[in-house]
């Protein structure tokens, strides 16, 4: 990471990940396993961006009905934009974890631009990473979202966020 920055925060909303799960396993033991995780990475997704000193995420509690209405943005072409647009960010970070198979994971990151003008679908990807994991644990999960973070939204030579 960056460390902190000596620019203003950028506000972001943090949307995190979502998962689609190729499996289709309905039983509620894993699904209870993979929504444990998903509030896992994302606490830490906010946590790292935070971190950075770069991004200070938007207060998306208001938006819940609407985020609830929307998702999964997986499915939609940025039809989240609007939502951080009123929630006045000027940034979102949105993310998917791909269950191929209790092994094989893909997890995907993107900040993207919120577009202010209301121009569904057109919103500018700023920084973006994809990793493969093996395995379907909390470890697996966490490191892959930590090195995405490190490598590919702050990776050492990229300009910060904020400017």
């Amino acid at each position: 990471m960056t460390g902190r920055s000596l620019a203003a925060p950028v506000p972001v909303a943090i949307f995190g990940f979502e998962l689609f799960d190729d499996t289709a396993d309905q039983r509620k033991s894993i699904q209870a396993e993979q929504d444990a995780r998903l509030k896992l990475i994302n606490a830490e997704l906010v946590r790292l961006l935070v971190e950075s000193g770069q991004l200070t995420p938007v207060d998306l509690k208001p938006f819940a009905a609407r985020i609830d209405e929307a998702s999964p943005f997986f499915k939609c072409n940025v039809c989240e934009n609007e939502i951080a647009a009123d929630a006045g960010a000027r940034l979102e970070a949105v993310g998917v974890v791909r269950k191929v198979s209790n092994l094989i994971l893909s997890i995907e990151l993107q900040v993207r631009e919120v577009d202010l003008k209301g121009v569904e679908g057109s919103a500018k990807v700023v920084r973006a990473g994809q990793v493969d994991i093996r395995g379907n644990t909390d470890e697996s999960w966490m490191r892959g979202v930590r090195y995405l973070v490190k490598n590919r939204i702050f990776a050492p030579g990229l300009p910060e966020l904020s400017q």
